[in-house]
């Protein structure tokens, strides 16, 4: 077994706590994904976070520009962030997958006004935390996000990839996107945007960026062994994160 294999069957256990988790039994119908929605977006914002800490991590983004010495990984990350900041929508229009997850919240009829306060506080102070006390972020989300950030300030890239890499939205299983496939059947002006965002996400994920994103872990590691096992153990806490943060949705479900 080599070492990415050996990581994710250390990791499977929690993993597939999460796939089943029982939340997405109760997500079956249109007032239900609206809440889970209302919730959800700042995993989704917070996760271009830890995709540019990569890539400031990874890349050159000063000038004078100058290579850097991981070419692996160094393409990875600037093909992942194209397909997540720079993607296209339903008309071919660009836009990134935060900016399509809030246009099905508005079509589905979720509530947006927290996420866009959220977000103008983060351009005006440039701070995670200042914006969390400032819009009275509930734990429930902020421990979320306060670990995101933990994370990307320990400055370590192969602690931020796996992150990255294991809070994904491809952990959002089948039976989600067929529920969500039944009531765009039912009306599909409320649910089409929300069905392209998951198809084209998880597409690219399992497709494209899952596999460029394990591949970046072990670029990274490589064969330091304290650095498996760092990258484990942050794997399998960013599961055990999503879980907690899917605890929180589900209790505002109930």
């Amino acid at each position: 077994m080599n070492k990415i294999d050996n990581l994710l069957s250390e990791i499977s256990e929690t993993r597939n706590s999460l796939l089943k988790h029982s939340i997405y039994g109760k997500l079956n119908d249109i007032k239900s994904i609206s809440k889970f929605m209302e919730i959800h977006v700042f995993a989704v914002w917070d996760f271009m976070s830890l995709a540019k800490s990569l890539q400031k991590n990874l890349t050159c983004v000063e000038t004078p520009w100058y290579p850097t010495k991981d070419k692996v990984s160094r393409r990875l990350i600037n093909e992942i962030v194209l397909g997540e900041e720079s993607d296209i929508d339903q008309n071919n229009n660009p836009v990134s997958h935060f900016e399509l997850y809030v246009e099905s919240m508005n079509k589905i009829g979720s509530d947006t006004s927290k996420i866009h306060q959220f977000v103008n506080e983060i351009i005006e102070t440039k701070s995670h935390i200042k914006a969390i006390e400032k819009c009275s972020i509930p734990n429930g989300i902020s421990d979320f996000l306060n670990f995101t950030f933990d994370t990307i300030e320990s400055n370590k890239p192969h602690i931020i990839a796996s992150v990255f890499t294991f809070g994904r939205e491809d952990l959002i299983p089948d039976m989600f996107i067929n529920i969500v496939k039944t009531l765009n059947e039912n009306n599909e002006t409320k649910i089409g945007d929300l069905l392209y965002y998951l198809e084209r996400h998880i597409e690219m994920d399992g497709d494209e960026h899952g596999p460029m994103a394990l591949q970046m872990i072990s670029e990274l590691c490589k064969d330091d062994d304290e650095k498996w096992k760092e990258a484990t153990a942050m794997s399998k806490k960013a599961l055990e994160m999503r879980i907690k943060l899917w605890d929180y949705i589900e209790s505002n479900l109930n």
